[in-house]
């Protein structure tokens, strides 16, 4: 059945000319019905065509699609693919984190590309201008739905497409890996049996040889992942001997480097006749790698590929392997859940990995059973091979892997509280009837009909109500007395910025200190619940105690230290080579807990916490000195430039105004980079402070109202005002600083000797050092 015959239109939109056996199965439930569509298939049998012929019936029809892939990195492939529905007239639109969204391309997109955490968050502020594109979809393609079962992720996934549903009542089009319950799916979804495919080992290109392999496990973990190298070689040796292709998956992006080093030695250790160091055409071709150890490794047959290489090294190792000119490629799990690689052999050499949030973790049975799918080059070979080494204590864990495969599970129940809590601050949840409601839309109530024993079903409602009841006590919610339900501001913002409900609670609680520090704000963070598993390695000890020495940290856990000890180290530029490995990603997570933080500080404490939380997430992210944040305000100025221009004196944006274009040149900078960073200094509020005639002295038992003028000579800011005496304060307002706004300061004769009177003024949303002016009354 050929794609122009079938789609005339859209021919050019599909990668090939023939459909296969299993899509054209499908085809009449996607192309000829309306009704949600289920279908399980095997790794590499062509998943792909059931969503772009889902996305061609959405688009013929001139409506919007929208895809959900399960990872950020293949948001970025999907928008490269999909340049042939560009090509007919058709946009293709990429929402993530990483990015800054256009509503407008948004709106006018045919067909968007999200991850699953990045349609949770359009989804809660969907009744906002700038997300209102996303109740605007027709059809839905979910790529890899058995990622339901993944901890945390999988949560997010499923209440994110029960609330999609209740928005706007788009088709579902769910697919998935081979799962032995795609039944419960479809109930889940209402997919009827006519539009529910569960398809076979049988419609697999080419057989899969799947086993189990042992290692022997020693004392020392680094000598352990070269004893599995060894085994994972002596597997795919007689394959690369054949001219076959192997694919080595392991746990990290370092592991990839080291693994293909020490594997070039080892081939060629074992005269394995591999690479084409005498193909003039490849070495040429190899100088375009801009990673050098990648460019000495192809020229070997062997290559590594993860997620951090740049995206020209990426395409050029793809490029190769499908050519043949690489056999053997290390990679990370992102490789088995995108690009479609097949090999002869695949062999996962690590089933555990370090995740800097959660510690050692075992592999995903998902990413597993995934991997493995990658065995089996289609038009070359006729069986693929695929082998998990591990541990021989968990050898018969992964033999009923294999044997039985993987139930897709809900993972509602780990974090209910916290979705409960969204969908009642979003407003979709009024009353204890929509919590019902609510409920019986999850894939977390269906599973429980189909495994009740499992999920405690005949005590399910119970268990959400009493949920529900939590939530009031612990401040998120509270009832009315016609039993209505609405969320506090609490609840508001610990929806709005994601937190668990944990650390959104100590949060709050931070906010009733009288005085908040530095120290305050940053070990609210170390210590919130989304670090609860990070955890300390004793080689990283000596360097923590280094950073924290002379602090007082008694109460803190190992990983709160370590936590504590990247974001000083962080806000310094100074971070320890040793707790380097885990530093950016527990940075990026402080970074967002710091940005809620300073809303929570903003709406329950002041403007002048929320100032210093700003701050401190400024230091975090650029690493500069306390002095010289506020240049971080300029856009275009990040910790270098900071660095340059505080180390010619100029520290803060009001001195890059006074200096001007040439000043800054003077400073360093070119004249085009000066242009920008004066313009951009002129984009901030700049204050002066007007005193008047205020008196230098007061008699006993007098008392007077004088006034001072804030007066912003920049541009206009929220900003907010204290006036303090003798360090305590008088008066505190919170207002759009526009111009100027005059405050009334109170002179009276006190039983002391003198007065000194602080006024502070302070711009929550921006990392300017408060300006803060002193005056001292003698008391006669």
């Amino acid at each position: 059945m050929e794609v122009a015959e079938v789609l005339p239109e859209f021919a050019d939109a599909f990668a090939f000319e023939e459909f296969n056996r299993m899509q054209r199965e499908a085809l009449p439930a996607l192309l000829e019905r309306e009704e949600n569509v289920v279908a399980s298939a095997p790794t590499a049998s062509g998943k792909t065509a059931l969503a772009e012929l889902a996305i061609c019936k959405a688009l013929a029809d001139d409506g919007t699609a929208l895809f959900i892939a399960p990872l950020r990195a293949l948001t970025n492939e999907k928008e490269s693919d999909w340049d042939r529905f560009e090509e007919l007239g058709y946009s293709v639109y990429v929402v993530t984190g990483e990015r800054e969204l256009n509503p407008r391309r948004a709106r006018r997109a045919d067909i968007l590309v999200m991850t699953p955490e990045k349609l949770d968050s359009a989804t809660r502020k969907h009744d906002s201008r700038r997300y209102d594109f996303v109740t605007d979809v027709d059809v839905c393609v979910i790529d890899e739905v058995h990622l339901l079962d993944a901890d945390r992720r999988g949560a997010v996934l499923e209440v994110t497409i029960s609330r999609l549903r209740r928005l706007c009542s788009p088709r579902i089009v769910a697919l998935s890996a081979t799962m032995p319950n795609v039944d419960d799916v479809a109930a889940w979804l209402d997919a009827p049996p006519a539009c529910t495919f569960e398809f076979g080992d049988e419609y697999r290109p080419v057989d899969l040889n799947a086993g189990v392999k042992t290692y022997t496990h020693g004392e020392n973990s680094f000598a352990d992942k070269y004893r599995r190298l060894y085994r994972a070689l002596d597997l795919a040796e007689p394959h690369l001997r054949e001219d076959g292709q192997a694919l080595v998956f392991v746990a990290s992006r370092q592991d990839t480097v080291q693994a293909a080093k020490k594997a070039r030695d080892e081939i060629a250790e074992r005269d394995v006749p591999m690479g084409a160091r005498g193909d003039y055409d490849f070495h040429t071709e190899s100088k375009e790698l801009e990673n050098d150890t990648l460019r000495n490794s192809v020229l070997d047959g062997v290559a590594f590929h993860h997620a951090g290489l740049s995206k020209n090294d990426k395409d050029l190792v793809e490029a190769w392997f499908k050519e043949g000119k690489i056999e053997l490629l290390f990679s990370t799990s992102t490789l088995a859940w995108g690009v479609n690689l097949p090999a002869r052999c695949v062999v996962i050499r690590d089933t555990k990995l370090h995740d800097p949030l959660e510690g050692e973790v075992d592999m995903s049975p998902l990413d597993v059973l995934q991997m493995l799918g990658r065995a089996g080059r289609p038009g070359y070979d006729d069986v693929g091979y695929g082998w998990v080494v591990c541990d021989a204590a968990e050898a018969d864990k992964y033999r009923r892997l294999l044997r039985d495969g993987k139930e897709i599970e809900s993972r509602l129940a780990d974090d209910v509280d916290a979705h409960l809590n969204a969908e009642i601050a979003m407003g979709t949840i009024t009353d204890l009837e929509d919590v019902m409601e609510w409920l019986e839309t999850t894939f977390y109530y269906v599973r429980g009909q189909s495994q009740p024993e499992a999920y405690d079903f005949p005590n399910l409602t119970k268990n959400v109500r009493d949920t529900l009841e939590g939530l009031v006590e612990e401040g998120f919610v509270e009832t009315g007395e016609d039993l209505s339900i609405e969320a506090t501001p609490l609840g508001v913002l610990a929806s709005k910025y994601y937190l668990r409900l944990d650390t959104a609670a100590r949060f709050a609680r931070l906010c009733e200190h009288d005085q908040i520090g530095d120290g305050d704000v940053l070990e609210a963070v170390a210590t919130a619940a989304e670090f609860d598993s990070v955890s300390a390695r004793q080689s990283e000890r000596d360097a923590i105690n280094a950073v924290l020495v002379g602090q007082e940290t008694g109460d803190l856990e190992a990983g709160e230290r370590k936590v504590l000890a990247i974001l000083r180290g962080a806000a310094s530029g100074t971070t320890p080579a040793e707790l380097r490995s885990d530093a950016w990603v527990i940075r990026q997570n402080s970074l967002r807990l710091l940005a809620a933080l300073r809303a929570f500080l903003d709406r329950f404490h002041g403007p002048h916490a929320a100032n210093l939380a700003r701050r401190l997430e400024a230091r975090i992210e650029n690493g500069v000195a306390e002095d010289a944040v506020g240049l971080t305000g300029i856009d275009g100025v990040g910790s270098g430039r900071a660095s340059k221009l505080s180390k010619e004196g100029l520290s803060t944006p009001r001195d890059v105004v006074d200096a001007g274009v040439a000043g800054l040149v003077d400073a360093g900078l070119s004249e085009g980079v000066a242009e920008r960073v004066y313009e951009g200094a002129q984009s901030l509020p700049a204050l002066d402070l007007e005193w008047g005639t205020f008196p230098e002295s007061v008699a006993t038992g007098e008392s007077d109202v004088h006034e001072v003028t804030v007066r912003n000579v920049g541009e206009p800011a929220r900003a907010g005002i204290r006036v303090t005496v003798n360090g305590v304060e008088m008066t505190s307002t919170s207002t759009y600083l526009r111009d100027e706004e005059t405050v009334p300061v109170g002179v009276f004769g006190a039983n002391e000797d003198e007065l000194e009177f602080t006024v502070s003024v302070a711009f929550p949303g921006e990392p300017l050092v408060p300006l803060e002016e002193t005056r001292t009354v003698a008391v006669n």
